[in-house]
């Protein structure tokens, strides 16, 4: 294989998100310095005309029209093949850079070769940080969660060991599971250990495969060279009953698959029936209460905080900005194909 001719490729996956991911957009041509980089949007066929915008507006995007709306995971390994960069980043279309964030991350790649992968602090649309540390759950921890411990009981010790409330967010560290909506893979892991698992179609992709990077004894890192602000689960919220059903069938699966929270068939009974229950009071929730996200767990933005992301506009960057972001990765390849249609 040559070697790739970028430092980075940004992968996005769209759905129906028109204007956050004109802003996410904007926002990486705007801020982004220092590297060579690719970015390739990768569209589940959205109805609001996302993958038109996309062409007109950044035509130096490499655009990926799929004619259905695949799973998170197909998506972002079709973006993962396309790509010529020595790292991927998966970036979430509800993310906003306030900085030159991708530059800082190649670079931390760089500096730590042992780094199998790693992702950026999070914001909220306010500034506050958004936890999205996480550690691996115990049978215990998955039947709390399943009673909503953390809510009965918010300082309970158990739960916020898993949720890691506690995390320094100013330090760099190893983690065991870190969320993949800014998410820097190195180009030699996934060439080794494979791409994201497809049979999970978006709630399992990511602990799927920092569980197999954990087992297989890969280092995963948090470092807070680099900040991007994420709105967190605007394309699962738009069809809220349906996420909760992935939901709940992922990690049935999931745990079936990769035998998290044991191998005997009695446990994995027993795990069945409590997502099952849960999943009966998070649709409950939804139909009774007040709040209809989807993600709403300890770290997640308030429900007033996220509703502020229909405010955030980034002012659209400049075409000059943007040709000169891609003009040595584009002068190299001598590539004109940016607008796929994938059957």
């Amino acid at each position: 294989m040559t070697a790739p001719l970028l430092d980075l490729t940004v992968i996005i996956p769209s759905y129906n998100t028109r204007k956050l991911l004109q802003n996410c957009l904007d926002s990486i041509y705007r801020h982004t310095d220092g590297i060579t980089f690719e970015v390739i949007c990768v569209d589940g066929n959205s109805p609001d005309g996302s993958a038109d915008m996309v062409a007109e507006v950044f035509p130096d995007v490499i655009l990926i029209r799929n004619t259905v709306n695949e799973s998170y995971a197909k998506g972002v390994n079709q973006g993962i093949r396309r790509s010529r960069g020595r790292y991927v980043c998966l970036l979430d279309s509800d993310t906003l850079m306030i900085e030159n964030a991708l530059g800082p991350l190649v670079r931390f790649m760089d500096e730590h070769p042992a780094a199998a992968v790693c992702g950026p602090k999070l914001l909220n649309p306010d500034g506050s940080i958004q936890h999205h540390i996480r550690s691996f759950a115990s049978l215990g921890v998955f039947f709390l969660q399943t009673l909503n411990w953390h809510k009965l009981f918010p300082k309970s010790k158990l739960m916020n060991r898993y949720y890691n409330t506690a995390f320094d967010y100013s330090k760099a560290q190893p983690v065991e599971s870190i969320g993949t909506s800014a998410y820097v893979i190195r180009r030699s892991t996934w060439e080794t250990i494979g791409l994201l698992d497809e049979r999970f179609r978006w709630a399992m992709p990511d602990l799927a495969y920092n569980y197999t990077l954990h087992r297989k004894g890969y280092k995963l890192f948090y470092t807070p060279c680099a900040a991007v602000i994420h709105f967190s689960g605007k394309t699962a919220s738009q069809d809220v009953l349906r996420a909760l059903r992935e939901q709940r069938q992922g990690l049935i699966d999931f745990n079936e698959a990769y035998d998290y929270f044991g191998k005997g068939r009695f446990t994995k009974a027993l795990v069945r029936f409590g997502v099952r229950a849960r999943y009966c009071t998070k649709v409950l929730g939804y139909c009774f209460g007040s709040d209809k996200r989807v993600i709403k767990g300890p770290g997640a933005p308030r429900k007033e905080i996220a509703a502020q992301s229909a405010l955030a506009v980034e002012p659209r960057a400049r075409a000059a900005n943007r040709k000169e972001a891609t003009r040595a990765a584009l002068s190299q390849s001598g590539s004109e194909v940016k607008s796929v249609p994938i059957q």
